[in-house]
């Protein structure tokens, strides 16, 4: 095959949903869920758009065709939208083999409004730092009893966990150092097909048109991580099998009001939104909805249906962007959200924001961004988490241009 040399190198610094169909997928690794076996998780192979013959000719740019053994002729996108960067294959490396600490050992070194992403399976309760995530991208780890990838990418402000098992085998997933629409393309190990991280897709390689199940999780504060679980688990920063400066930003400035996004190529960005608002994506049964921060921060509380689910988005403050300061903890407050089904039991919730708490009508229970009520008659329940993803605008809509805007009719 002719290797293209038409796409100039960008170099970046080396140190630097699809959802299930089933609903019930959610509701099994959901927040504080009764773990449920394996077995409950069986479903069929989800699958994307198949391999596009017409694209299977394709001229193979340079650098991957010599540091992978992926099947290019089968592929559902253009090769001219992937960006290569400074890293090549793994240069960012994926923790595969995680330790964690327990809450009081983290305490020494995190900040209480530190972001981490939360990841709970069966009561597994595990936090990921930022300050880690930012370095490594991927972590293999096995949740509750079940195979997961954590991901991070810095560029897009998207953390997404997948199951790694698909059609009965448990993948392992490393970082190729490419980007498409500045997000991170995914490799796994075991046949080199190349994954979106964005939509879960693989995109290039024998597994082409695949879709990994989203695994629900939410970037939430180190104070609200260890307030809600204080057993819970945190993965270490001196165990990672790198030596990288943890806390510190690479991305020193990215996140800005007037910024725009790093490494983008790809179509151009709807202006409903700034390029760099912060979103809260969520794609049920085929409907695609974003959630701005701004306005989460004024309601606190939006009661929503989206795939014919009730939902709610839950939000508070007190959680900064990583991307902001210096260090990770020196970012701005925009707080922190996450998306929940409004059923519990029977019965159907809907929440408001009443006197400085989010609160359910029906009950009147207390309620916090983990979906967890403190205080009322409801307390100690969870509601089931819902696969929603936190975004920067730009990246969200790249990839799901038909997305409805809450509170705007949808394009």
């Amino acid at each position: 095959m002719v290797h293209s040399t038409t796409r100039s190198r960008v170099c970046v610094p080396a140190d630097l949903v699809r959802v299930s169909a089933a609903v019930v997928v959610a509701a099994a690794l959901s927040v504080g869920a009764i773990f449920v076996p394996r077995a409950a998780f069986a479903q069929p192979p989800m699958l994307g758009a198949p391999p596009d013959p017409a694209l299977a000719a394709q001229d193979v740019p340079d650098g991957p065709d010599t540091l992978f053994v992926t099947d290019f002729t089968k592929t559902n996108i253009d090769f001219q939208e992937i960006l290569l960067g400074g890293p090549e294959k793994d240069d960012i490396p994926p923790i595969d083999e995680p330790v964690f600490v327990s809450v009081d050992e983290a305490d020494a070194w995190l900040e209480p409004h530190e972001p981490v992403v939360l990841m709970d399976i069966g009561g597994d309760a595990r936090a990921y730092p930022i300050q880690v995530m930012i370095w490594h991208e991927i972590v293999n780890d096995v949740v509750g009893g079940v195979p997961v990838a954590v991901t991070y990418c810095p560029l897009c402000n998207t953390a997404i966990a997948f199951l790694r098992e698909y059609d009965g085998v448990v993948y392992d997933f490393g970082t190729s150092g490419l980007l498409r629409y500045s997000n991170l393309l995914m490799y796994d190990r075991q046949t080199e097909s190349w994954w979106q991280q964005a939509t879960g897709e693989a995109v290039i390689g024998e597994l082409t048109g695949a879709m990994l199940t989203f695994a629900p999780e939410s970037i939430i504060s180190w104070g609200s991580f260890k307030e809600a679980f204080p057993e819970g688990r945190v993965l270490s920063r001196d165990d990672t099998g790198s030596d990288r400066n943890y806390g510190r930003n690479p991305y020193l400035g990215y996140d800005g009001f007037d910024q725009y996004p790093f490494l983008y190529d790809g179509p151009e960005v709807d202006e409903r939104l700034l390029p760099m608002t912060h979103v809260l994506g969520l794609e049920l049964a085929g409907e695609q909805v974003a959630y701005s921060y701004d306005m989460l921060g004024e309601e606190h509380a939006v009661n929503d249906e989206v795939g014919g689910e009730p939902v709610v988005i839950l939000w508070q403050p007190g959680t900064v962007t990583p991307m902001e300061g210096e260090t990770i903890a020196d970012g701005r407050d925009i707080g922190a959200a996450a998306g929940f089904s409004r059923r519990l039991d029977e019965q159907l919730l809907t929440f408001e924001y009443r006197g400085h708490r989010i609160v359910d009508v029906e009950t009147g229970s207390w309620w916090n961004v983990t979906g967890t009520a403190v205080d009322g008659p409801l307390a100690g329940r969870r509601l089931d988490r819902l696969p929603a993803v936190d975004y920067f605008w730009f990246s969200w809509v790249a990839f799901r241009p038909g997305t409805r805007v809450f509170g705007e009719e949808t394009p």
